[in-house]
Order: C-alpha cells, then structure tokens, then sequence
C-alpha cells in the first residue's frame, strides 16, 4: 500500500503528540498536574514569604539604627561637625577637582603595577640554577614591600628621598606617592600572578614543549594566558585596594581629593569634607567592586559546567 506524503506527515505529528503526552514531556497540548501547579505555587508563595521578611528586616534594622544614633547625647553637635550641609556644598567641587589626580594614580600605577607585577612573578618561576640570584631577588622584593606597611612607605619615599637632594630625581610628591604605591602594589600583584602560574598543571607546559616550543614560548602563549585568566577576580580586587590607596599621596602635599577636604577641614574646623571625600570614593569604587563580583560569578559558573575559565 502507498502512503502519500501529506498522510506520512499526520502520523508523524500523531506519533510526536502521543510520545510528548505520555512521556510527561511538555509539548503543544501538555497540561501540567495538580500536584506541579501546587509545587509552584507553594514556590512563589515561599519566595514573596522570603522577600517580605528580609525587607521588614531591614526595616527594623535602619530604625533601630537611626534610634540609636539620633538619640545619643551628642548627636546635635555630631551633626553639626560631620554632616554640615553648608560645608558640604563647599567641598564637594574641590574633592571632585582633586579626585582627578587619584584617578590619574590610579591609571598610571595600575599599569605600571601589572607589567612590573607579571616581571618579578615570571623571575620567581624560573628554572634552573644559573636563574637563581634571580629568584632569590625576586623573594626579597615580595617579602619586603609585602612586609612593610604603605604609609611607611610612603613617608620613606616620599619625604626621604628629596631629603638626599640628588641631582636629577623629582622632588615631586605626586610622582614619588605614585612609586611607592607602585613598589608596595607590585609585590602583591606578583604574588597573585605567580600563584596563578603555579596554578597551570606542568602538563601544560610538558605538552607545549612536545609540541616543538621553547620554554619561553610554552610560558608565553601557554602558561601566562590561562594563569593570567585564572587570577583575574584576585587581581580586579588588588586595583579596588588600589584606588582607595591613592589617597595616601596626600601626606606628601599633594593635593588629591583627600588634601582638598584636608585644606577645607583645617579652615574651618568642620570635618564634613571628610565625609565628603569618602562618601566620593566610595562611589568609585562600588561599581570596580561589583564588576568584581560579577567576573568572579561567571568563572565559577564556568568552573560549575566544566567550561574553560
């Protein structure tokens, strides 16, 4: 018996409705049971439950909070010191005006700070004998600048070295904040980099050198793309330290954002601008943060599906 085309394709549509139905597959006519439309419902009910709860919660918390604090004692003349609207006003545009140099630091140091970060982490991991004063050198350098505290720092480089009056180095305090920031943030970044290194299984490189390449090569187009890859949501948080960090120039002088609201403070006696200024870098550096986390959600959700990082 022949069968025409428009019969086969009847069947076939008769066939897949019958396997979508009886496999409990949803289809074209699937209708869900009782039982799952009550799962969903219990669902969303739990969900609005959730929301409500946490919203009251918070509620509570920011009353109880603003209780607390305007009912203190000395609330009137905290107000009046911290939260003046008056000097707000007056130093908001000059926090704005010196928050350009830290975002200049920031650039700048950042930069600076990766390329001589991934250096001493590539001299830390190298093999061989003859590379070992090397390594030994890069160690020190990690050690110390990890060890030392930033404000010393700070105050070594920057009031110390135009205190030697040498012949041909700036006395700039915005460039010599800006290499101590470098010195102390480049240990920390080339502890990330080489732990990132260290991170990628030796058959990586094993592989790369089967394949024909130099160590150089298998470290270069290898082992640092996957390292690097691997450590950015440490390295994203090390700039966020960063840029609050840059503030610190100001003990040299310069006038940041933090020395503006420093200037203003030591006018009038009033510590608004300081609010000011932190609530400036603050603003700064939420949306550096979230990025952060958002970078680190996507690699664990691709760490989670067996994805490449």
């Amino acid at each position: 018996m022949t069968v025409t085309k428009d019969e086969s394709a009847r069947e076939g549509a008769d066939d897949k409705g019958d396997m979508t139905g009886g496999a409990g597959v949803p289809g074209d006519d699937y209708t869900p049971s009782e039982r799952r439309l009550a799962r969903e419902r219990y669902t969303r009910a739990r969900a609005r439950r959730a929301t409500a709860i946490a919203a009251l919660s918070t509620l509570v918390t920011a009353a109880v909070l603003y209780l607390v604090v305007v009912d203190a004692p000395g609330w009137p003349r905290t107000k009046e010191t911290f939260f003046s609207a008056h000097y707000a006003r007056e130093a908001f545009p000059k926090v704005l005006e010196g928050l350009w140099l830290n975002v200049r630091l920031l650039l700048v140091c950042g930069a600076v700070v990766l390329v001589l970060g991934m250096l001493i982490a590539v001299a830390r991991t190298l093999r061989g004998p003859v590379f070992f004063p090397l390594r030994v050198l890069a160690a020190a350098y990690t050690d110390f600048f990890r060890g030392l505290p930033l404000i010393i720092n700070l105050m070594i480089v920057v009031l110390g070295v135009p205190a030697l009056r040498l012949q041909g180095v700036t006395v700039d305090p915005v460039l010599l904040g800006g290499t101590a920031l470098t010195l102390t943030y480049s240990a920390y970044v080339a502890e990330v980099f080489r732990a990132g290194i260290e991170s990628v299984h030796p058959s990586q490189r094993a592989a790369a050198r089967s394949l024909g390449l130099t160590n150089r090569q298998a470290l270069r187009y290898v082992v640092l793309p996957q390292a690097v890859r691997r450590q950015v949501p440490p390295l994203l948080n090390d700039l966020v330290s960063l840029q609050k960090d840059t503030g610190l120039v100001s003990i040299g002088g310069a006038v940041d954002a933090v020395r503006a609201a420093d200037i203003i403070v030591g006018r009038s006696l009033n510590y608004t601008p300081y609010i000011v200024a932190g609530l400036v870098f603050v603003a700064l550096t939420i949306p550096m943060t979230r990025f952060t986390d958002w970078v680190t959600a996507r690699m664990d959700r691709r760490r989670a599906q067996g994805g490449s990082l």
